[in-house]
């Protein structure tokens, strides 16, 4: 039997290769292990308990309006995390917390519910919160050239113009817009 020193050699060498590489993990000071054990360890916690984060959503409205969400969420990777938000602008971020921004092309919820157009004093065209009451003004426009306008629509204004829809805000603001001063 002929004893093949080159396969010996070989099998030496994957051995040695073998061994060092597990001990380059075990040597202090190199950058790139310390990096892999990190990541390592960063996921083996990521496996074990899921990463906590206050997260912050802002809804800016049509009409000027901006809600605010605020809830606690937890992800295990971050790519699920920032799947769920790719909608959305992140606007703030630190540690613990996450904010994030989107545009609504719609009216906001309060206008929907319980806004109406209408005239303030001066003749501002203006949003109220309820029926049109000098105290609970919400946003205004442009004065109104009250001598121009019809008096049922001087009317409809006086009773108040309910929003439902983002069309029909829409529709009431070009409707007075003909009839607003020029300053």
């Amino acid at each position: 039997m002929r004893f093949n020193w080159v396969a010996h050699y070989r099998l030496g060498l994957a051995f040695v290769a073998v061994v060092l590489f597990m001990s380059i993990g075990k040597v202090p000071g190199m950058m790139l292990t310390g990096s892999a054990e990190q990541m390592k360890n960063h996921q083996d916690q990521q496996k074990s308990e899921p990463q906590q984060l206050t997260i912050i959503l802002e809804r800016i409205y049509l009409d000027g309006e901006i809600s605010e969400e605020v809830f606690y969420d937890s992800y295990w990777s971050i790519e699920n995390f920032w799947s769920k938000y790719d909608q959305w602008q992140l606007v703030e971020m630190d540690e613990s917390t996450m904010v994030f921004r989107k545009q609504e092309d719609d009216i906001s919820p309060l206008l929907k519910a319980n806004g109406y157009f209408g005239l303030s004093e001066d003749g501002v065209l203006t949003i109220f919160n309820g029926r049109p009451d000098r105290s609970r003004i919400i946003q205004s426009f442009f004065q109104i050239d009250v001598k121009k306008l019809e008096s049922n629509k001087q009317e409809e204004l006086l009773q108040g113009i309910p929003i439902k829809t983002k069309d029909r805000y829409v529709e009431v603001l070009e409707t007075f817009k003909p009839y607003s001063k020029q300053e």
